[in-house]
């Protein structure tokens, strides 16, 4: 009889395991993993309106080597080398570094399966969800091999989610994310739903040039983008100036005998958005400061948790998105007799500036007007006024109706108004904007 060592027959198991898992389980997983994707796939390509982009589909690995070899990245690098003195080995590594850092690695089954089911979840727990006006027409007569263009306003941190839910039928959205969010798991995650990441304040030129190049690639692939033109969250609730470097991108490279662009202009509003305490802090430069970012949102959940445990809790209202009419690059630059591949950088950009302010007017356009801030505008307009519920109701009426002329879509939930009115007054009396004493209302 042959006896052998404990720690050898130890060491014999585990290598046997490792060769079963290696050679039988792991690649039985695989094919399993991906025939469910395809199955995926199949099924959602026939659903979507705007199609999935090969690009988009293909493996990460070859197209972060795609952007590292492209002729105008190496340049770029080159030039690097001959201004730092840095050897070309070491600025390739950075921009292979910098290609890692931008390109995403998209997952259909997380973001059709997963994805959608978390944002669908965690969009209606926080609010009324709702889909106000979408131009079904003008989507539906989009040229098939254009690009589509989402431009969003930024209201909050859950625009992400919301637009993403309630695109869903529509396309497979890849967003453009802060450096905010470059934490484990989180970029994960985010890149596995199609998103890359943007250092926005970077004046690094070489990163900037990866950047440009990832950009445009995707761009003339074809792939589905929803950009927050904005840059930012903001806080007030009015547009903010757009940052153009990436609409510069999508279009100084633009070949209208090639495909178009199509720019779609989505409107996003909230009764009340999460963050609005952290808002008004940074607003009233005498409010008292009660730590950092990740402080304030864990006693914000917990506050809300105690709430829910009381069944004290509330939704945070309406949240709507409207869906405009998309406007065509190719018409507009035809219109405005442009070609951006011809102008210098100059006379590109002022070019730029104004396709921003026209895509910026159409987002504004579509901006729904949801029943708080209908309600907190009469107040605002009037802020001494104390009024009965009968003369704040006579007011937004007529807010209304002078809103509804100057061509706002106001979502009127249950097309009920008084109800619409009611809800948006509940909302700022239980957030203590608005004070009732003996039947009568006013702002704090």
């Amino acid at each position: 009889m042959v006896s052998l060592p404990i720690w050898l027959a130890v060491v014999l198991v585990a290598l046997a395991a490792w060769a079963f898992v290696g050679h039988l389980v792991l690649p039985g997983a695989r094919w399993v993993l991906r025939r469910r994707i395809n199955r995926v796939l199949q099924e959602i390509d026939t659903r979507l309106k705007i199609r999935i982009a090969p690009f988009k589909l293909t493996k990460r690995e070859v197209l972060i080597a795609r952007l590292v070899d492209d002729p105008e990245v190496q340049e770029a690098g080159d030039a690097e080398a001959r201004e730092t003195g840095a050897p070309r080995s070491a600025v390739r590594r950075r921009v292979e570094g910098y290609a890692t850092e931008i390109v995403p690695q998209f997952n259909a089954y997380l973001y059709f399966r997963i994805g959608y089911a978390f944002a669908r979840w965690l969009g209606r727990s926080l609010y009324r969800v709702r889909l106000g006006y979408s131009d079904e027409e003008g989507l539906a007569a989009l040229d098939p091999n254009a690009t589509v263009v989402f431009l969003i306003n930024h209201r909050s941190n859950m625009d992400y989610i919301l637009v993403s839910y309630l695109a869903a039928e529509k396309a497979a959205l890849s967003y453009a994310v802060g450096e905010w969010a470059r934490i484990w798991p989180l970029q994960t995650l985010i890149r596995a739903m199609g998103a890359y990441f943007v250092r926005r304040n970077s004046k690094n030129p070489l990163y900037r040039k990866v950047l440009e190049r990832y950009v445009a690639m995707a761009t003339a692939a074809g792939v589905t983008q929803a950009v927050f033109p904005e840059g930012g969250l903001s806080r007030e609730g009015t547009l903010r100036p757009p940052k153009l470097g990436l609409l510069d991108y999508m279009v100084r490279a633009f070949d209208p005998s090639v495909h178009d662009v199509a720019f779609i202009p989505v409107g996003i509003n909230y009764d009340r958005v999460f963050e609005d305490r952290s808002f008004s802090v940074e607003r009233d430069p005498s409010a008292p400061r009660r730590g950092g970012a990740f402080g304030n949102t864990l006693r914000f959940v917990l506050r809300n948790l105690t709430l829910l445990a009381r069944s004290k809790w509330h939704r945070f209202g309406y949240a709507c998105v409207d869906f405009g009419s998309p406007v065509s690059l190719s018409r507009w630059a035809s219109a405005h007799n442009v070609d951006f591949r011809t102008l210098t950088k100059e006379d590109r950009f002022a070019r730029v500036e104004e396709l921003g302010r026209e895509l910026m007017a159409a987002v504004a356009r579509v901006i729904p007007v949801v029943p708080v801030p209908l309600v907190a505008t009469a107040f605002v307009r009037q802020p001494q006024k104390s009024r009965s519920e009968l003369e704040l109701k006579a007011e937004v009426l007529d807010l209304m109706r002078e809103l509804s002329e100057r061509g706002a879509h106001v979502y009127v939930p249950r097309k009920d108004q008084d109800y619409a009115i009611a809800v948006g007054l509940r909302m700022l009396t239980l957030r203590h904007l608005v004070d009732e004493k003996d039947g009568l209302y006013s702002a704090r």
